[in-house]
């Protein structure tokens, strides 16, 4: 080869390196953040649960079959709507028996009130005694009581009636029906559960050195987490702190009110309360929860390369924190993450 020849290989060998040295950097993709460093909030979560504020277990005050179911459970009812019928049969029969009785009676305090106005005319006129008037007195005054017994005794056995009629005390949900139709009614025996939905709140033991930092005029944070997330994160509308402790566990039980209207929020539904604590944790990296990937059990998201070409990388999550989540390992602080894996994955 001669020297002419070797020295423009060489030139353009070198040309091609400083081309390569001098190309700009692949530019930022348009769905996608930097993943970011950040101190974590200086709170901590505890685990709650939702309760209703008012939720009544509705039990039999009288004996008798069931002999008909209006509801079943997730009905909603209004205030004094049946909810269920018990045989009646024997009550009523009492309570007519009752009626009746009462009406003898009234009619034997009608027949003593005439006999004693009669002996008040003898004893006047001196054709009988003083003991036979005071004789008169006291039966008119014994029918008067019996006639006062026996409408108490009527009275008791209307109400005894009604008890066979079960009503709603207030508009609500049924919770659970643990009866059917035909089953044995027993006094003391639940029939229906109901919750009012509209008066729901967060109740989560907390521990005493967290509970006394913590002031109630600040709203806790209150996390959904079995709904979606744009329903995850309500917006508390009250707390409080009980004043006593748990002597076994020495924790404070914290009460959160909830909004009214929240849709699949029911007693009973796991909650997190996020309560302020002493210090916060060193700083953490931080990336849209929009960017993670979830395929049975993997974790990933995409981040984009130098050439600007998206690649799958596997990571390990930590808290959760509104719209952003925290990245323990899998992603360094300015690497750019892919919002749009979806979108990332057709590009590939």
């Amino acid at each position: 080869m001669s020297a002419l020849r070797r020295f423009a290989l060489f030139w353009l060998v070198a040309s091609a390196s400083a081309t390569a040295l001098a190309a700009p950097p692949a530019a930022a993709a348009p769905n996608s953040a930097p993943a970011q460093t950040a101190s974590a909030r200086p709170s901590a979560a505890f685990d709650g649960v939702v309760e209703a504020l008012r939720q009544s277990v509705i039990a039999a005050q009288v004996a008798g079959a069931v002999v008909k179911l209006d509801v079943k459970a997730g009905d909603r009812v209004r205030a004094g709507q049946v909810l269920l019928r018990i045989d009646a049969r024997a009550a009523d029969q009492t309570a007519a028996a009752g009626a009746a009785q009462a009406r003898a009676a009234l009619a034997l305090q009608e027949v003593a009130a005439k006999d004693h106005q009669r002996q008040q005319q003898l004893f006047v006129q001196h054709f009988i005694s003083q003991a036979a008037l005071d004789r008169a007195t006291a039966e008119y005054r014994a029918a008067q009581a019996q006639v006062a017994a026996q409408l108490a005794q009527a009275g008791a056995a209307r109400t005894q009636t009604r008890l066979h009629v079960v009503l709603a005390p207030y508009a609500g949900v049924v919770a659970q029906v643990p009866v059917a139709l035909g089953d044995m009614a027993l006094p003391g025996r639940p029939l229906v559960e109901i919750y009012d939905p509209g008066a729901l709140r967060v109740t989560a033991w907390v521990p005493q050195s967290v509970a006394a930092q913590w002031a109630v005029e600040t709203l806790p944070r209150v996390e959904l987490p079995g709904l979606a997330e744009t329903a995850r994160w309500p917006a508390p509308t009250r707390a409080e702190k009980l004043p006593t402790l748990d002597a076994a566990t020495h924790t404070v039980q914290v009460r959160v009110g909830l909004p009214a209207g929240l849709q699949g929020v029911a007693p009973g539904l796991f909650a997190r309360l996020w309560l302020p604590v002493a210090a916060g944790r060193e700083p953490s990296l931080w990336v849209p929860a929009a960017a993670i990937v979830r395929r049975a059990e993997l974790t990933a998201l995409y981040v984009q390369s130098a050439e600007g070409k998206p690649l799958l990388r596997q990571v390990r999550l930590g808290r959760s924190d509104g719209e952003r989540i925290e990245v323990l390992t899998g992603v360094m602080a300015g690497e750019r993450v892919l919002t749009d894996p979806q979108a990332a994955a057709r590009s590939r």
